[in-house]
């Protein structure tokens, strides 16, 4: 097979995005809808992939950067066989070009491949539709062969009741198409150089022209308003939800649910409403996620139960967890088997040993716990000193009484207790009591301030 170019179509206005961003760039799933695409177009294992950019200047291949082999800018703007034309410089002859769109985010791997099965043909991506207003019709001989395309605004009433469109996406012979390109003419309703006339270039030369249908309807969708992006994002959601319940997850509501990345579950997970997961996120064996919790870039073992309106950050969670309500785990933190993290705890760049808990009001950071460890309510490790940060080590079995501040860089050790409302600034031994507290004072008459009258 003939090596294989991608050219990705991304230089449009977006004029109704109603926004100064590049429309490519604007977000579905977390992630830019051209980006989207190019990820699509690495399955392909293409030796070229190019962006064709050209509104918003280098905001594209600089948002874009290692993600395309290469960026070419098309300026001015003169329509899509215009924008294919300033990539072709960058092509061998003895190749196969294939053309997607930045604003097309959620076309599939498998669709694409049987555009490639043809490496001597003219290949379109076609759609039938019951309402194909604002598409270009595909229109074919008495045989069935397609023998041109006809843009909607240079159609005539009879072309306009056919139901095939054109989705622009399609696959040629990078030698023919270079020559198809050089005689495009612009003598059209918009003044523009048509991608499309190409085919009835490849009619009148005789080279084959083979079609092919998506798999869903949704995958050919392009955005050119918010209106747009916003119905293909819960499309897109729905389409998520629907994989993990294929998968045996249970969703309480499969529309209530965001996918910004790529979510893996194990058995018998379960999701509430309203949680958001962003990047890579695993859920193993019997996984529990409360609602409107956001997890991102993050790993959660089996057994572990994660209540509501919890925020977990690059962290690693172990087994049999209980993590919140309202728990916050930040990045570098990492929880061994059955750590209980409770309401309005802060963790941070901190690890926590086997069966040790946490479970109110508390500030962890740069901390080193050891197992079975308890920590009071409103704990805090102390470990910004204005310019550095230090670390909190904390051995097997202590108890931190309630309301404390261990002072960083500090050890408290093994199976050490510090008395409720301490303020530790030195090493602790291990098996001992340690607090800092000034003497209980009753001073008698002292008489609370009233408010002076007015």
């Amino acid at each position: 097979m003939n090596s294989l170019n991608i050219i990705i179509l991304a230089a449009g206005k977006g004029t109704r995005m109603h926004s100064d961003k590049p429309k490519v760039l604007h977000a579905l799933a977390g992630r830019p809808l051209v980006g989207h695409v190019l990820e699509t177009a690495s399955m392909m294992s293409p030796g070229v992939s190019c962006v064709v950019y050209g509104h918003g200047g280098e905001q594209v291949p600089l948002a874009l950067a290692g993600l395309a082999s290469d960026f070419v800018l098309q300026e001015p703007q003169l329509g899509t066989g215009h924008a294919v034309q300033q990539a072709m410089p960058l092509l061998d002859d003895d190749s196969t070009t294939l053309i997607l769109y930045g604003d097309v985010p959620l076309i599939q791997a498998a669709t694409l491949h049987p555009l490639l099965m043809h490496p001597s043909a003219l290949n379109l991506l076609t759609l039938h539709l019951e309402h194909p207003t604002g598409y270009g019709r595909i229109v074919r001989d008495d045989d069935g062969h397609v023998v041109a395309i006809v843009e909607e605004k240079d159609a005539t009433t009879e072309q306009r009741r056919i139901r095939e469109v054109n989705t622009g996406i399609l696959a040629a012979p990078t030698g023919l198409l270079r020559g198809w390109l050089n005689a495009l003419k612009n003598n059209n309703a918009q003044g523009e150089y048509y991608l499309t006339d190409i085919v009835a270039m490849a009619v009148a030369q005789g080279v084959s022209v083979h079609t092919a249908q998506p798999a869903h309807e949704w995958e050919v969708l392009g955005v050119n308003s918010k209106q747009q992006l916003a119905d293909l994002e819960r499309l897109w959601q729905r389409v998520q939800a629907n994989h993990l319940l294929a998968q045996g997850v249970t969703l309480v509501d499969p529309g209530r649910i965001d996918i910004r990345g790529k979510l893996t579950c194990g058995r018998d997970v379960e999701i509430d409403i309203g949680c958001i997961f962003e990047g890579n996120v695993h859920l193993d064996h019997r996984v529990r996620v409360g609602a409107y919790s956001v997890i991102r870039e993050s790993s959660i073992n089996s057994g572990t139960h994660i209540a509501p309106f919890s925020l977990i950050d690059h962290a690693e969670v172990g087994n049999d967890c209980v993590i919140g309500p309202y728990a916050r785990l930040r990045p570098g933190t990492k929880l061994h088997n059955e750590v209980h993290v409770g309401n309005f705890v802060e963790i941070k760049n901190s690890e926590i040993a086997a069966q040790s808990k946490a479970n109110h009001l508390s500030y962890i950071g740069d901390s080193t716990v050891g197992s079975r460890v308890n920590i009071g309510a409103g704990t805090i490790t102390c470990n910004y000193d204005g310019a550095n940060k230090h670390r909190t080590v904390i051995g097997d079995d202590a108890f931190i009484g309630s309301d404390t501040q261990l002072v960083a860089p500090v050890t408290v050790g093994r199976g050490a207790t510090i008395g409720a409302g301490s303020t530790i600034t030195r090493d602790t031994p291990e098996h001992e009591l340690t607090l800092s507290r000034s003497k209980q004072l009753t001073i008698a008459g002292w008489q609370r301030p009233k408010k002076k009258p007015r």
